[in-house]
């Protein structure tokens, strides 16, 4: 089988195991069926921003031209640093795009990927932002009511907890399970005097902790971690192909290395399978 157009990140849905699809054009392709197979990823060597569609000759921030690098609130630094979140100062890039996924709850929460970490997301990306981060487990700590304040809280946490993935450790295996409820317990003990100052700061109520979520299990599609993680890279070798391992965050296992898709959103991609 061939498919041929532009991809974007992979669809995942929350399953045993995880399922995922490729959006390639107007399709959307099975990947779990794939696996044990030899496929084929061939770059023409066109890139279309996943934002406006104009043809780029180079992709930045996953997918957008350089234009709506630099317009779209979106692909603002506050999104890397939401505690640099602007709104209020009235100089956010897209104010109505703001209200819509800034100024909305958002959730603070633990990840076991390559290790325990605290991450935020909208609570509509929830559990796609865990599978998206390749985490084994996953657990709500806080709910807040803006991005802003979900900054602030994960700048008072992570300094006692990392804020990120390692993505080679993360592909090598699964990670130790932990229960994450005790490191929550934990964590918030040792913070208790930040928290408690952020809380008195905000004065409104903005924070509310979650002591009572369950942790989420996660199950990937693999059949062969590897043991070293090379990466490809459509912009080094156009074609790549190989057997396909397992799937893992965004990233294809590929028996000669991985392939993170979500690097090459707006690529026009042909996919040839066995």
């Amino acid at each position: 089988m061939k498919y041929s157009g532009n991809i974007q990140k992979m669809v995942t849905s929350l399953s045993l195991p995880v399922e995922y699809h490729l959006p390639i054009g107007d399709q959307l392709v099975n990947m779990n069926e794939l696996i044990g197979t030899s496929i084929t990823l061939t770059h023409s060597g066109e890139i279309n921003c996943i934002a406006c569609g104009r043809k780029t000759s180079k992709s930045y921030n996953q997918g957008y031209c350089y234009p709506c690098f630099q317009s779209l609130a979106q692909c603002d630094m506050c999104i890397m640093k939401p505690e640099t979140c602007h709104y209020d100062k009235g100089t956010c890039r897209e104010p109505e795009w703001g209200e819509e996924h800034c100024m909305r709850d958002h959730f603070v929460y633990l990840a076991n990927s390559s290790g325990i970490k605290v991450g935020i997301t909208r609570g509509s990306q929830i559990p796609t932002r865990w599978m998206d981060q390749g985490a084994s487990q996953a657990l709500p700590i806080f709910k807040v009511k803006n991005r802003l304040i979900s900054g602030l809280l994960e700048v008072v946490l992570k300094n006692h907890v990392s804020d990120r993935t390692d993505w080679r450790k993360m592909l090598k295996g699964e990670p130790e399970l932990k229960d994450l409820a005790v490191v929550r317990d934990e964590l918030v003990a040792i913070s208790e005097r930040e928290i408690t100052a952020l809380d008195k700061k905000l004065g409104d109520g903005g924070m509310q902790f979650l002591d009572n979520e369950k942790i989420v299990d996660i199950n990937y599609p693999v059949e062969t971690y590897p043991t070293k993680v090379s990466s490809l890279n459509f912009d080094k070798t156009p074609e790549i192909s190989g057997i396909l391992n397992g799937i893992k965050g965004q990233y294809l296992m590929l028996d000669k290395g991985v392939l993170n898709m979500r690097k090459f959103g707006g690529y026009k991609i042909e996919l040839q399978t066995d």
